[in-house]
């Protein structure tokens, strides 16, 4: 088991790495906080592994409480860790703020000397991380952090204010913090430096923006490539604001006597998601197109799918059920249907890729049954 005391245990930082910790069966937790006495740190550090040192003021209305929080508590924390004549690695969580002449700077910057001291006289390997603006789940709006402030606003449908539009700012995703901690625990990757960790530029305007379009799909279906990087991370800090009572939204529908048709899901370049009903005996579809494509599953029910070539009337059917799961495409210049062939309602996911639009649908009526002289 590793020992692992976690300073700030209450804070941002502390409550994601916390989390992720808590994965692991062979961390052991030792969490300091404010409810905790200077005096207990002899103890807590007495039969420790590791030490997450993440305490720490940014905000404060008196410079005293800078030095208190920033710079006694780490020159106690050293203090502790160097009587207990063992070699205990050490992580600080520092700040590029250090670079400017501010009482929160200047601490920081003392901080980080004690550190290095620490690391000298004892031995053991001590990482200072310079962080820029970290954002990500938990960390508190209408502080000191613009990303929580603007995904906890716009989420929750409150008002936000933007003073310079251009102004740019560095910052960095928590997950990414906590994973390079973690590495660095393990001893995967110990490189103490800060650029091990991806951080980004945007300017306030623009990350605004995003954030606003996240929050206008619900309305328009259109999703972002929230999938990876950046956007990956400010997506899933948005999402993490929502309450309990946006969590879900509903979505149109539109119904006749086949059943019903509802579109779920859009893209901006790769096309949207559907889904089909359809009662027994009916049938949907009889048209071509001459470049879309469709992808067609059966969650449900039994289907038939005919297609005829417009141009050759070569033919082909497709037999297609919910207990056996497969992908049925349309072909461009292939005239298709599909009908319900089950006694009970049939339930069908369809995928295009492109957005429907109603000005140039590429959809063009045509019978299966007809066959071209």
């Amino acid at each position: 088991m590793k020992r692992v005391l976690i300073t700030g245990a209450n804070g941002f930082i502390a409550r994601n790495l916390r989390s992720h910790l808590d994965e692991f069966k062979d961390i052991e937790i030792v969490s300091f906080s404010r409810t905790n006495n200077t005096d207990e740190l002899l103890e807590l550090t007495s039969n420790i592994d590791f030490v997450f040192h993440l305490a720490g003021v940014n905000r404060a209305d008196k410079k005293t409480d800078f030095e208190r929080e920033n710079l006694h508590l780490t020159e106690l924390l050293c203090d502790s860790l160097a009587l207990s004549k063992r070699k205990i690695p050490l992580i600080f969580a520092s700040s590029t703020q250090v670079n400017q002449n501010t009482d929160y700077g200047k601490s920081k910057l003392l901080a980080e000397k004690i550190v290095k001291k620490y690391s000298e006289n004892t031995g053991s390997n001590a990482f200072i991380y310079r962080f820029p603006n970290l954002f990500g789940k938990w960390c508190k709006p209408n502080y000191n952090s613009v990303v929580a402030t603007f995904c906890n606003n716009i989420a929750n449908n409150l008002p936000i204010e933007i003073h310079e539009y251009g102004h740019e700012i560095e910052l960095m995703y928590i997950d990414d913090v906590i994973s390079e901690f973690i590495s660095v625990l393990y001893g995967l990757e110990a490189k103490p430096s800060i650029n091990n960790i991806p951080f980004y530029t945007i300017s306030v305007g623009k990350l605004s923006e995003m954030i606003h379009e996240f929050h206008s799909n619900r309305k328009s279906l259109i999703v972002d490539r929230v999938g990876s990087g950046f956007i990956r991370a400010i997506y899933a800090t948005y999402l993490s604001y929502l309450k309990p009572e946006f969590f879900s939204y509903h979505i149109s529908s539109s119904s006749d006597d086949r059943g019903i048709f509802a579109e779920v899901l859009k893209t901006k370049d790769s096309g949207q998601f559907s889904f089909f009903t359809s009662k027994p005996g009916e049938v949907r579809g009889e048209h071509y197109h001459h470049t879309k494509n469709e992808k067609f599953l059966v969650v449900s029910g039994d289907a038939i799918f005919k297609f005829r070539n417009i141009q050759t009337n070569e033919e082909c059917t497709i037999l297609s059920n919910g207990d056996k799961l497969q992908i049925v495409e349309t072909i461009p210049g292939w005239a298709h249907n599909i009908e319900n062939i089950g006694s009970s309602e049939m339930l069908v996911i369809l995928w295009a890729n492109e957005i429907y639009d109603s000005e140039k649908s590429d959809t063009h009526a045509y019978s299966i049954n007809h066959k071209k002289n």
